[in-house]
Protein backbone atom coordinates (compact mmCIF):
# COMPACT_ATOMS: atom_id res chain seq x y z
CA UNK A 1 0.00 0.00 0.00
CA UNK A 2 1.33 3.18 -1.00
CA UNK A 3 0.74 6.00 1.97
CA UNK A 4 0.91 9.29 1.32
CA UNK A 5 2.92 11.91 3.67
CA UNK A 6 0.24 14.83 5.11
CA UNK A 7 2.34 17.15 4.18
CA UNK A 8 2.72 16.10 0.09
CA UNK A 9 2.19 19.47 -2.25
CA UNK A 10 2.24 18.70 -5.74
CA UNK A 11 4.19 21.66 -7.44
CA UNK A 12 2.99 20.27 -11.07
CA UNK A 13 -0.75 21.17 -11.24
CA UNK A 14 -2.62 24.03 -12.11
CA UNK A 15 -4.06 24.30 -8.71
CA UNK A 16 -1.89 23.47 -5.08
CA UNK A 17 -2.95 20.18 -4.25
CA UNK A 18 -2.33 18.01 -0.80
CA UNK A 19 -3.10 14.31 -0.56
CA UNK A 20 -3.58 12.96 2.68
CA UNK A 21 -3.55 9.49 4.14
CA UNK A 22 -7.70 9.95 4.71
CA UNK A 23 -10.61 12.22 4.98
CA UNK A 24 -10.15 12.17 9.00
CA UNK A 25 -6.46 13.49 8.91
CA UNK A 26 -7.29 16.11 6.16
CA UNK A 27 -10.38 17.62 7.91
CA UNK A 28 -8.22 17.76 11.26
CA UNK A 29 -5.41 19.78 8.85
CA UNK A 30 -8.73 22.27 7.91
CA UNK A 31 -10.36 22.67 11.42
CA UNK A 32 -6.56 23.72 12.86
CA UNK A 33 -6.53 26.30 10.19
CA UNK A 34 -10.39 27.96 10.82
CA UNK A 35 -9.61 27.62 14.32
CA UNK A 36 -6.14 29.18 13.79
CA UNK A 37 -7.98 31.70 11.75
CA UNK A 38 -10.72 32.72 14.66
CA UNK A 39 -8.01 32.91 17.61
CA UNK A 40 -5.74 35.29 15.05
CA UNK A 41 -8.91 37.30 14.78
CA UNK A 42 -10.03 36.97 17.93
CA UNK A 43 -6.85 38.53 19.72
CA UNK A 44 -6.70 41.69 17.20
CA UNK A 45 -10.29 41.82 18.17
CA UNK A 46 -11.85 41.36 14.67
CA UNK A 47 -14.62 39.31 13.31
CA UNK A 48 -13.43 35.83 11.24
CA UNK A 49 -15.71 35.45 8.23
CA UNK A 50 -16.40 31.94 6.87
CA UNK A 51 -18.12 30.35 3.95
CA UNK A 52 -19.21 27.55 4.82
CA UNK A 53 -20.02 24.09 3.11
CA UNK A 54 -22.50 21.45 3.19
CA UNK A 55 -22.98 17.76 2.33
CA UNK A 56 -21.17 15.08 3.64
CA UNK A 57 -17.61 16.45 2.67
CA UNK A 58 -17.21 18.53 5.33
CA UNK A 59 -18.39 17.13 8.39
CA UNK A 60 -15.27 15.68 9.59
CA UNK A 61 -14.14 19.35 9.80
CA UNK A 62 -17.45 20.22 11.68
CA UNK A 63 -16.96 17.46 14.17
CA UNK A 64 -13.17 18.36 14.60
CA UNK A 65 -14.18 22.30 14.89
CA UNK A 66 -16.95 21.19 18.07
CA UNK A 67 -14.12 19.04 19.95
CA UNK A 68 -12.07 21.87 20.00
CA UNK A 69 -14.88 23.99 21.06
CA UNK A 70 -15.44 21.75 24.15
CA UNK A 71 -11.95 20.37 24.18
CA UNK A 72 -10.00 23.50 23.79
CA UNK A 73 -11.96 26.72 24.65
CA UNK A 74 -12.45 27.58 20.75
CA UNK A 75 -14.94 30.39 20.95
CA UNK A 76 -17.27 31.18 17.63
CA UNK A 77 -18.60 34.51 19.45
CA UNK A 78 -16.36 36.35 17.12
CA UNK A 79 -17.39 34.30 14.21
CA UNK A 80 -19.63 35.42 10.90
CA UNK A 81 -20.82 32.90 8.57
CA UNK A 82 -22.32 32.31 5.20
CA UNK A 83 -23.48 29.23 3.67
CA UNK A 84 -22.78 28.52 0.58
CA UNK A 85 -26.25 27.34 -0.83
CA UNK A 86 -29.86 26.03 -0.57
CA UNK A 87 -32.16 24.22 -2.07
CA UNK A 88 -35.44 25.89 -3.53
CA UNK A 89 -37.80 25.25 -2.32
CA UNK A 90 -36.87 23.96 1.15
CA UNK A 91 -38.56 24.55 4.39
CA UNK A 92 -35.00 24.84 7.15
CA UNK A 93 -36.90 22.30 9.43
CA UNK A 94 -36.77 19.53 6.28
CA UNK A 95 -34.75 16.31 7.12
CA UNK A 96 -32.53 17.44 3.62
CA UNK A 97 -32.48 20.98 4.39
CA UNK A 98 -28.87 23.11 4.74
CA UNK A 99 -30.42 24.70 8.09
CA UNK A 100 -30.92 22.01 9.59
CA UNK A 101 -27.89 20.17 8.50
CA UNK A 102 -25.31 23.11 9.63
CA UNK A 103 -27.29 23.59 12.72
CA UNK A 104 -26.67 19.69 13.66
CA UNK A 105 -23.07 20.02 12.64
CA UNK A 106 -22.04 23.01 14.02
CA UNK A 107 -24.29 25.86 14.91
CA UNK A 108 -26.02 23.40 17.69
CA UNK A 109 -22.44 22.76 19.15
CA UNK A 110 -21.23 25.30 19.90
CA UNK A 111 -21.39 29.66 20.62
CA UNK A 112 -21.80 31.54 17.31
CA UNK A 113 -24.53 34.05 17.74
CA UNK A 114 -27.33 33.16 15.84
CA UNK A 115 -27.13 36.83 14.11
CA UNK A 116 -23.73 35.83 12.95
CA UNK A 117 -25.40 32.95 10.67
CA UNK A 118 -26.31 33.28 6.90
CA UNK A 119 -27.94 30.57 5.19
CA UNK A 120 -29.51 31.19 1.73
CA UNK A 121 -33.69 30.98 2.26
CA UNK A 122 -35.35 28.76 0.41
CA UNK A 123 -38.78 29.76 1.99
CA UNK A 124 -38.91 32.95 -0.06
CA UNK A 125 -41.25 33.43 -2.92
CA UNK A 126 -40.09 33.93 -6.18
CA UNK A 127 -40.54 37.63 -6.63
CA UNK A 128 -38.85 37.70 -3.56
CA UNK A 129 -35.53 36.27 -4.31
CA UNK A 130 -33.23 38.52 -6.60
CA UNK A 131 -33.59 40.99 -3.94
CA UNK A 132 -32.76 38.38 -1.44
CA UNK A 133 -29.61 37.36 -3.23
CA UNK A 134 -28.52 41.06 -4.15
CA UNK A 135 -28.95 41.48 0.01
CA UNK A 136 -26.80 38.24 0.60
CA UNK A 137 -23.85 39.74 -1.58
CA UNK A 138 -24.48 42.97 0.29
CA UNK A 139 -23.99 41.21 3.74
CA UNK A 140 -20.64 39.49 2.73
CA UNK A 141 -19.05 42.92 1.67
CA UNK A 142 -20.41 44.55 4.42
CA UNK A 143 -18.61 41.70 6.65
CA UNK A 144 -15.38 42.32 4.71
CA UNK A 145 -15.46 39.71 2.33
CA UNK A 146 -14.66 35.63 3.41
CA UNK A 147 -11.87 35.14 4.73
CA UNK A 148 -11.98 31.28 3.73
CA UNK A 149 -14.04 29.83 1.78
CA UNK A 150 -14.63 25.63 2.36
CA UNK A 151 -15.91 24.36 -1.14
CA UNK A 152 -16.94 20.36 -1.73
CA UNK A 153 -17.06 19.24 -5.17
CA UNK A 154 -19.74 17.66 -7.31
CA UNK A 155 -19.18 15.20 -10.45
CA UNK A 156 -20.13 17.63 -12.81
CA UNK A 157 -17.34 19.91 -11.63
CA UNK A 158 -19.76 21.90 -9.77
CA UNK A 159 -18.74 24.38 -7.06
CA UNK A 160 -21.44 25.46 -4.40
CA UNK A 161 -24.84 24.89 -6.72
CA UNK A 162 -22.82 26.84 -9.29
CA UNK A 163 -23.46 24.28 -12.21
CA UNK A 164 -21.89 23.43 -16.13
CA UNK A 165 -22.44 27.09 -17.51
CA UNK A 166 -21.98 29.29 -14.86
CA UNK A 167 -19.80 32.26 -15.29
CA UNK A 168 -16.40 33.35 -13.62
CA UNK A 169 -18.24 36.80 -12.70
CA UNK A 170 -21.35 35.25 -11.16
CA UNK A 171 -23.24 35.99 -8.08
CA UNK A 172 -25.49 34.88 -5.56
CA UNK A 173 -28.37 33.88 -7.80
CA UNK A 174 -31.05 31.34 -8.39
CA UNK A 175 -30.26 28.45 -10.41
CA UNK A 176 -31.76 25.22 -12.17
CA UNK A 177 -30.13 22.35 -10.99
CA UNK A 178 -28.26 19.38 -13.38
CA UNK A 179 -29.44 16.33 -13.95
CA UNK A 180 -26.63 14.61 -12.68
CA UNK A 181 -26.60 16.59 -9.51
CA UNK A 182 -30.80 15.75 -9.24
CA UNK A 183 -29.78 11.92 -9.70
CA UNK A 184 -27.07 12.05 -7.04
CA UNK A 185 -29.01 13.81 -4.61
CA UNK A 186 -31.91 11.34 -5.19
CA UNK A 187 -30.99 8.91 -2.17
CA UNK A 188 -31.33 11.80 0.39
CA UNK A 189 -34.85 12.68 -1.19
CA UNK A 190 -36.05 8.90 -1.09
CA UNK A 191 -36.80 9.26 -5.37
CA UNK A 192 -35.06 11.43 -7.58
CA UNK A 193 -38.77 12.99 -8.36
CA UNK A 194 -38.49 14.52 -5.03
CA UNK A 195 -35.26 16.27 -5.36
CA UNK A 196 -36.31 20.16 -6.08
CA UNK A 197 -35.01 21.51 -9.34
CA UNK A 198 -33.91 24.63 -8.06
CA UNK A 199 -31.16 25.93 -5.58
CA UNK A 200 -29.98 29.66 -4.36
CA UNK A 201 -26.40 29.34 -4.31
CA UNK A 202 -23.17 31.73 -3.99
CA UNK A 203 -21.84 32.60 -7.58
CA UNK A 204 -18.32 31.55 -8.67
CA UNK A 205 -17.41 35.41 -8.73
CA UNK A 206 -18.33 35.53 -4.91
CA UNK A 207 -16.58 32.49 -3.91
CA UNK A 208 -13.13 34.02 -6.02
CA UNK A 209 -13.54 37.02 -3.88
CA UNK A 210 -12.55 34.97 -0.83
CA UNK A 211 -9.04 35.72 0.78
CA UNK A 212 -8.84 31.75 1.10
CA UNK A 213 -10.19 28.65 -0.77
CA UNK A 214 -10.25 25.19 0.33
CA UNK A 215 -11.97 22.50 -1.82
CA UNK A 216 -12.21 19.20 -0.28
CA UNK A 217 -12.81 16.01 -1.66
CA UNK A 218 -12.63 12.24 -0.46
CA UNK A 219 -13.33 9.04 -2.06
CA UNK A 220 -12.60 7.21 -5.27
CA UNK A 221 -15.68 8.85 -6.96
CA UNK A 222 -14.68 12.31 -7.16
CA UNK A 223 -11.22 11.38 -8.31
CA UNK A 224 -12.29 11.81 -12.50
CA UNK A 225 -13.45 15.59 -11.78
CA UNK A 226 -10.50 16.39 -9.51
CA UNK A 227 -8.16 15.13 -12.06
CA UNK A 228 -10.39 17.52 -14.61
CA UNK A 229 -9.92 20.75 -12.42
CA UNK A 230 -6.18 20.25 -11.66
CA UNK A 231 -4.94 19.31 -14.67
CA UNK A 232 -7.68 20.53 -17.41
CA UNK A 233 -8.05 23.84 -18.50
CA UNK A 234 -10.13 26.64 -17.44
CA UNK A 235 -13.97 26.00 -18.62
CA UNK A 236 -17.11 26.99 -17.57
CA UNK A 237 -17.93 23.45 -18.49
CA UNK A 238 -16.41 22.35 -15.17
CA UNK A 239 -16.97 25.34 -12.64
CA UNK A 240 -14.40 24.15 -10.55
CA UNK A 241 -11.74 25.04 -12.74
CA UNK A 242 -12.53 28.74 -12.22
CA UNK A 243 -10.14 28.13 -9.12
CA UNK A 244 -7.26 27.99 -11.08
CA UNK A 245 -8.08 31.93 -11.47
CA UNK A 246 -7.32 32.12 -7.54
CA UNK A 247 -4.38 33.13 -6.07
CA UNK A 248 -5.03 31.72 -2.92
CA UNK A 249 -6.92 27.93 -3.37
CA UNK A 250 -5.86 24.83 -2.52
CA UNK A 251 -7.01 21.27 -2.81
CA UNK A 252 -6.94 18.44 -0.08
CA UNK A 253 -7.44 14.87 -1.27
CA UNK A 254 -7.30 11.74 0.69
CA UNK A 255 -5.74 9.09 -1.13
CA UNK A 256 -9.00 7.36 -2.91
CA UNK A 257 -9.63 11.00 -4.67
CA UNK A 258 -6.48 11.36 -6.12
CA UNK A 259 -6.36 7.44 -7.50
CA UNK A 260 -5.54 8.52 -11.03
CA UNK A 261 -4.76 11.81 -10.30
CA UNK A 262 -0.97 11.59 -11.61
CA UNK A 263 0.97 14.58 -11.23
CA UNK A 264 3.81 14.60 -14.00
CA UNK A 265 6.46 16.66 -14.56
CA UNK A 266 5.99 18.72 -17.31
CA UNK A 267 9.85 17.18 -18.62
CA UNK A 268 9.09 13.95 -18.64
CA UNK A 269 6.84 11.60 -20.19
CA UNK A 270 3.56 10.37 -19.11
CA UNK A 271 3.51 6.51 -17.83
CA UNK A 272 0.45 4.71 -16.28
CA UNK A 273 0.12 4.09 -12.59
CA UNK A 274 1.19 0.97 -12.42
CA UNK A 275 3.20 -1.64 -9.99
CA UNK A 276 5.81 -1.92 -12.82
CA UNK A 277 7.00 1.08 -11.81
CA UNK A 278 8.75 0.51 -8.39
CA UNK A 279 9.85 -3.25 -9.72
CA UNK A 280 10.97 -2.61 -13.15
CA UNK A 281 14.14 -0.29 -11.60
CA UNK A 282 15.10 -3.08 -9.08
CA UNK A 283 14.81 -5.30 -12.03
CA UNK A 284 17.36 -3.60 -13.92
CA UNK A 285 19.34 -3.33 -11.08
CA UNK A 286 19.66 -6.71 -10.20
CA UNK A 287 20.11 -7.93 -13.98
CA UNK A 288 22.09 -5.06 -15.25
CA UNK A 289 25.63 -7.57 -15.60
CA UNK A 290 23.50 -10.11 -18.06
CA UNK A 291 21.62 -7.17 -19.36
CA UNK A 292 24.85 -5.42 -20.68
CA UNK A 293 26.61 -8.90 -21.63
CA UNK A 294 23.53 -9.35 -23.69
CA UNK A 295 22.89 -5.68 -25.08
CA UNK A 296 26.65 -5.86 -25.95
CA UNK A 297 26.23 -8.72 -28.50
CA UNK A 298 23.97 -6.81 -30.70
CA UNK A 299 26.13 -3.50 -30.29
CA UNK A 300 22.84 -1.70 -30.49
CA UNK A 301 22.99 0.03 -26.63
CA UNK A 302 25.05 1.15 -23.81
CA UNK A 303 25.99 0.97 -20.24
CA UNK A 304 25.21 4.76 -20.58
CA UNK A 305 21.59 3.94 -22.26
CA UNK A 306 20.73 1.56 -19.46
CA UNK A 307 21.82 4.14 -16.98
CA UNK A 308 19.82 6.50 -18.43
CA UNK A 309 16.49 4.29 -18.98
CA UNK A 310 16.70 3.54 -15.35
CA UNK A 311 17.14 7.35 -14.18
CA UNK A 312 13.67 7.77 -16.13
CA UNK A 313 11.97 5.28 -14.58
CA UNK A 314 13.21 6.30 -10.78
CA UNK A 315 11.86 9.85 -11.79
CA UNK A 316 8.70 8.56 -13.43
CA UNK A 317 7.63 7.26 -10.14
CA UNK A 318 9.11 10.35 -8.35
CA UNK A 319 6.74 12.46 -10.01
CA UNK A 320 4.14 10.66 -7.65
CA UNK A 321 6.07 13.04 -4.90
CA UNK A 322 5.11 9.93 -2.17
CA UNK A 323 7.10 10.57 0.74
CA UNK A 324 6.73 7.37 2.41
CA UNK A 325 6.00 3.67 1.10
CA UNK A 326 4.27 0.87 3.27
CA UNK A 327 4.29 -2.70 2.51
Amino acid sequence: MLAVHPSTTYQFEKIPTRIYENSAVASKEVAGRIASLIRHKAQRGEMAILGLATGSTPTGVYNELVRMHEEEGLSFQNVISFNLDEYYPMQPDALQSYHRFMNEYLFDRVDIKRENVHIPDGTLSLEEVDNYCQEYERKIDEAGGLDIQVLGIGRTGHIGFNEPGSSITSRTRMIALDRITIRDAASDFFAEENVPRRAITMGVGTIMKAKAVLLLAWGEGKAPIIKETVEGEISELIPATFLQKHDNAEILLDEAASAPHLPISPDLPHFPHSPLLIVFPYWILINRPFLIIFLNQFRKISIFFLQKLQVLFFHSISKFKISHIYG
